[in-house]
């Protein structure tokens, strides 16, 4: 039975009460036991290799049939977190696998302080054999996953795996840059099942016994009486006998009980006080195999009948095993019983107490917008209901007949109940909820996830504004006041819907007018006006969700936190937009020197990265996003290894030789990963390799005219001599080609500009991305100005040479007259 439950993410992250096998293939250990079996693999699908980047999520879908026995799931990943890391991790970078039953987790959506949470990995021991079903729980992602699950733990339908690379608010925000560590992996996911119907069980051993119904009608309600069969409902020792029950509509209650009971072969009178200390105890689930520890009901039938008030559609298991009361076992007794099972159905249109409550289906009325798919609104199938609207008028539709005196203590309050029914592909979706009045609002609204709601029986519940369920993980309370109410159920499973409206009966009721409106939405409020909605296929393509993507200010599943203020917004885009004004500097140099490319290069590149930086905040595009990241990243990287290039002196056709091979390399990176932190070390490698290639085209066009002879290489003293010459004269080269000071800080500018690149993130992104602006371009002001004009230095060369020369002819001529003398 569910009760009133309030979640918060240090419930849902990594409680122990996720009762799941999930372990690593090393320490897999399955007891080896014979079972002699019925199962075959049904499905098997396997997922490649994919790569989550920073902030990434994808969902993996699995279909589990009412035969499967059970379900294998295998994911190789390149995460390798040990226990201290995982522990002392941020919980917004942590890669981490969620699972949820019916529609995608979504570990986020609930914004509560997450601080002193301790995040334990993956282990044998921190997990046991208990069930899951219900359960929205998230693990951290390991290297190597196994997860086992049988139909003894989990309820077949559907289930869903989330996969994601952190979480938090900024998860949805519109990002330029991820420079993160991120993710692969890889998977299959394995389902076995039992070949036969009246088979089950996760090794297929287990005989199941469909109970025979039919129908008892009367004027004001119908029966359903199913039985089993007598003769093979007879037990052994510890020999549990298991029975389905399917339910197909909605029902006031279900009673489970026994008749002609006989203990070996004797039968039990009415009193039984001939057998006090033996029971028949009775477990019951609905959707999966029950036992002694994992229930959602059981009692001794042979002392009462078990009841369950507004059962859940779908099938119910039901395990029944005698049981010696006085010491727990079952010694040699035998037992023999006829079980019975009665549905109390209401009339089509009625429900509740004594079927004295109006019940309605909904019907489904498609919003004709293709971008937005599975959008839809529930009107009810009645003439009292409005067709032309979402909206529809609640007053004409409530029920009149009061609670009976043995439910509440209240007479003035009566239900009314209105179900609607949700594609199972649309599990992505989220259900809005809204009632709106001229006077002050008494109702109270509750919501059940395939059956009828109660008062002590709900999933999501509205009493006020303070007692409500917006604690839930997936309950989003938007609208509270006196005359509106509005609430979302995120993500809500595919299925059948029961909401309960609890009010007052009209007799005690003022004249008032009351609308509800109950919708099918692809994103809440539609992203709060803050993003778009984007639709996508999960994994497996089996079904649609959706999500926001908001703006570079907001961020939230529905856009609705700010993460950066307004004033904070105009701050960030003026720094990012006006950094950009550094490349006045080299480029005034580049055209001072008459070096025409590189100033239209540095020109060009300030210009697109200011008009990039202007799209990316949001105050105008001048083209596509996509075009003017492209253009801002490739140019970026041209300039790099075009100052690189220019320190070079060769001639211009070797420059554009070079250019154009740079060219196509910073292309590619451009668009194939602007943002990797890699790119920077490569984009200054490949300026480096340029410069040594424009040095050694250099260095041979100018030694190119001395020859080799055969005597040079035969005498080492001179190839010696001659080596060392061109070494002091290549150093001395080089001292006079660069002014060094202007190179070390050029050196330094680079430096400074690969730490602001690698201390990017989503959060300090506008700060460090201006300061690499600045730190580039005063890079590449500090590099040209370092090279000194090389017509100057071949002066300088020359004017020595001269000067030798001069001094040695004029040390011959004075030498000869004392040679004539």
């Amino acid at each position: 039975m569910a009760v009133k439950t309030h979640y918060s993410i240090l419930d849902f992250l990594y409680s122990n009460q996720f009762h799941i096998f999930i372990i690593y293939f090393t320490t897999l250990a399955v007891p080896s036991r014979s079972f002699e079996h019925d199962s075959a693999v049904i499905s098997s699908f396997t997922y490649s290799k994919t790569s989550l980047r920073p902030y990434d999520w994808r969902y993996i879908r699995v279909d589990l049939p009412t035969s499967f026995s059970s379900m294998t799931i295998a994911l190789e990943s390149d995460v390798n977190l040990d226990k201290d890391h995982v522990k002392h991790a941020n919980i917004y970078n942590l890669p981490m696998i969620c699972v949820r039953e019916g529609s995608p987790p979504l570990p986020d959506a609930y914004n509560i302080s997450i601080t002193g949470l301790v995040l334990d990995p993956i282990s044998y021991e921190s997990l046991g054999t208990q069930s899951v079903q219900f359960a929205e729980k998230c693990y951290p992602m390991q290297k190597t996953i196994l997860l086992r699950l049988t139909n003894e733990q989990i309820s077949a339908g559907i289930w869903y795996f989330g996969l994601f690379n952190g979480i938090g608010p900024t998860r949805t925000q519109s990002k330029m840059i991820n420079r993160g560590s991120g993710y692969s992996l890889s998977g299959n996911v394995t389902i076995e099942g039992c070949m036969g119907p009246s088979i089950s069980g996760q090794f297929c051993n287990q005989t199941v016994n469909q109970l025979s119904c039919f129908e008892q009608n009367s004027a004001q309600e119908n029966f359903v009486s199913c039985r089993n069969n007598y003769e093979s409902s007879c037990s052994g020792p510890n020999e549990p006998k298991v029975y389905t029950l399917d339910l197909f509509g909605p029902s006031e209650k279900i009673t489970i009980s026994t008749s002609e009971i006989k203990v070996n072969q004797s039968q039990v009178s009415d009193d039984k006080s001939n057998h006090s200390s033996i029971g028949l105890m009775c477990y019951i689930r609905h959707g999966a195999m029950p036992s002694s520890s994992i229930n959602d009901y059981s009692g001794n039938i042979m002392d009462a009948p078990l009841i369950i008030q507004s059962p859940k559609v779908g099938r119910w298991y039901i395990t029944v095993l005698p049981l010696d009361l006085s010491n727990g076992t079952m010694g040699s007794i035998g037992v023999c019983y006829s079980l019975t099972g009665q549905m109390r159905q209401c009339p089509q249109n009625k429900a509740g107490v004594n079927c004295t409550w109006e019940r309605y289906m909904l019907q489904t009325v498609l919003r004709k917008n293709p971008d937005l798919p599975f959008e839809s609104y529930y009107i009810p199938v009645s003439d009292n209901g409005s067709s032309r609207s979402s909206n529809f008028l609640l007053e004409p539709l409530l029920s009149y007949n009061s609670l009976d005196e043995s439910q509440s203590q209240s007479q003035d309050f009566a239900w009314t109940y209105f179900v609607v029914d949700i594609p199972l592909g649309a599990a992505g979706g989220n259900l809005h909820v809204r009632l709106n009045s001229d006077t002050k609002l008494t109702h109270e609204i509750y919501a059940l996830y395939g059956g009828l709601p109660l008062e002590d029986k709900w999933d999501y519940f509205y009493a006020n504004s303070t007692s409500n369920s917006d604690g839930s993980m997936f309950f989003k309370l938007y609208d509270s006041y006196e005359k509106n109410i509005g609430f979302y159920i995120i993500y809500a499973r595919g299925g059948t819907w029961g909401f309960g409206i609890k009010h007052l009966t009209p007799s005690h009721q003022s004249q008032s007018q009351t609308t509800m409106a109950i919708s099918l939405e692809r994103c809440p409020r539609r992203c709060s006006s803050h993003g778009t909605c984007q639709n996508v296929v999960e994994m497996s393509g089996l079904s649609i969700y959706s999500y926001c993507d908001c703006d570079r200010n907001h961020g939230g599943f529905d856009c609705s936190v700010e993460l950066v203020s307004h004033r904070g917004h105009i701050v960030q885009s003026v720094l990012l937009i006006a950094s950009n004004a550094a490349f006045v500097f080299p480029a005034y140099w580049a055209l001072r020197q008459k070096a025409f490319a590189e100033w239209v290069l540095y020109t060009s590149s300030g210009i697109s990265s200011g008009l990039y930086h202007a799209c990316d905040v949001g105050t105008w595009c001048a083209l596509s996003f996509h075009v003017l990241q492209f253009i801002d990243f490739w140019l970026s990287f041209m300039a790099v290894v075009s100052t690189f290039v220019y320190l070079a002196a060769i001639d211009e056709a070797s420059k554009r030789t070079i250019h154009m091979v740079a060219a196509i390399l910073t292309a590619l990176m451009a668009e194939t990963g602007a943002t990797r932190s890699s790119n920077i070390v490569l984009v200054v490698s490949i300026g480096a390799i340029g410069l040594l290639v424009g040095w050694l085209i250099e260095f041979f066009s100018r030694y190119r005219q001395f020859s080799f002879s055969a005597e040079l290489f035969l005498n080492m003293l001179h190839r010696w001599q001659m080596l060392k010459g061109w070494f002091h004269s290549l150093v001395k080269t080089l001292a006079r080609r660069f002014r060094w000071y202007l190179v070390l800080a050029g050196f330094v500018a680079l430096s400074m500009a690969a730490i602001s690149w690698s201390l990017e993130s989503a959060e300090t992104y506008w700060f460090w991305h201006s300061i690499w602006h600045v730190s580039i371009y005063s890079a590449s002001f500090f590099f040209l100005c370092s090279k000194v004009n090389v017509t100057e230095c071949e002066n300088q060369g020359s004017t020595s040479s001269d000067y030798q020369l001069t001094r040695q002819d004029s040390l011959s001529r004075g030498e000869e007259p004392q040679a004539n003398i």
